[in-house]
C-alpha cells in the first residue's frame, strides 16, 4: 500500500516588515508547498499591500499577540504540516525547503536552530551575548522540567519552525502572550512528540528593531515556565 505523500503549509508572519519581506519575498522557493499565505499583525508600513501583489493571501490575526498569530496560522492551514517563515531578512529564506524530510521521518516538531553545531547567531561575533545565554538557559530549565525522552532542543525560541497540525492542537497553546516558541517545546517534551532541530546561519536584522524587547519578554517567559508547572499534563 503506498504511502499518502504529506502535505505542507508555508506561512509567512508579519507586523510592519516590508524591508524584510522585500528582501526575502523574491528569494523563497514556494516549490513543496501546497498552500502559501501570510499572517499578519496589523501592517500599516505596506507589507499587506505587497504580499498581496506577490500573490501571497495575508490573513488577519484574530488575536494581537504572538500567541494569537501562531493559533491563527494553524486555523487557516489546511494541510498535515505547517512551516512558519518570519520575513525580517536575518536568515536564508531557502531555510523553508528543510523542513519536509523532517516530517516525513515523522518528526511533530522542528526548529531551524541557531545554537547547535553547524549554525551561527547573530551575537556570535560578539564577546557578550545575553540573549543567545537566555535561550540556551530557557532550554536546559525546559529541559529538566520536562524532557523525559528524545533529544534535548536548544532553540527554544527561533520563530522559524515548523509543526504538525494534529500535534499543535494537541498542545493546547494559551491564547495570548509572548510564549508560544518556547510552549511548543515544553508541551512537546510533556506529550512525548518526537523534535528536532537543524543549524541556520542568522545575521543581524537589516532594517528596524526587534517587536520583542529583552527585558519585558526575558520576564514574560520566565513567567511561563512558573505557569507551565501549575498546568495540566497535555493528554496523550
Amino acid at each position: 500500500m503506498m504511502a499518502v505523500p504529506l502535505r505542507l503549509s508555508l506561512c509567512l508572519m508579519t507586523w510592519n516588515e516590508i524591508e524584510g519581506c522585500r528582501k526575502d519575498v523574491p528569494l523563497l522557493s514556494r516549490d513543496g508547498f501546497d498552500e502559501v499565505f501570510a499572517i499578519d499583525g496589523g501592517s500599516t508600513d505596506g507589507t499587506i499591500e505587497y504580499l498581496t501583489s506577490q500573490g501571497i493571501p495575508v490573513h488577519q490575526q484574530e488575536t494581537r499577540t504572538y500567541n494569537g498569530a501562531y493559533l491563527s496560522a494553524f486555523r487557516h492551514c489546511t494541510t498535515d504540516a505547517l512551516v512558519i517563515f518570519h520575513p525580517k531578512g536575518t536568515i536564508d529564506p531557502e531555510v523553508a525547503q528543510k523542513f519536509r524530510p523532517y516530517f516525513e521521518q515523522g518528526y511533530d516538531l522542528v526548529i531551524a536552530s541557531r545554537i547547535i553545531p553547524g549554525s551561527v547567531n547573530e551575537e556570535d561575533s560578539k564577546l557578550f551575548r545575553p540573549r543567545k545565554w537566555f535561550v540556551r538557559g530557557l532550554a536546559i530549565i525546559a529541559a529538566a522540567l520536562w524532557k523525559r525522552q528524545g533529544l534535548l532542543i536548544w532553540d527554544v525560541l527561533h520563530g522559524c519552525r515548523g509543526m504538525r497540525r494534529e500535534a499543535f492542537t494537541r498542545i493546547h497553546a494559551l491564547p495570548r502572550g509572548v510564549s508560544i516558541d518556547l510552549e511548543m517545546v515544553a508541551r512537546g517534551y510533556r506529550l512525548g512528540l518526537r523534535q528536532a532541530e537543524f543549524p541556520v546561519q542568522e545575521k543581524p536584522r537589516p532594517d528596524g528593531d526587534t517587536h520583542f524587547k529583552a527585558w519585558p519578554t526575558g520576564k514574560a517567559l520566565l513567567g511561563y515556565l512558573w505557569q507551565e508547572l501549575k498546568r495540566p499534563a497535555p493528554r496523550l
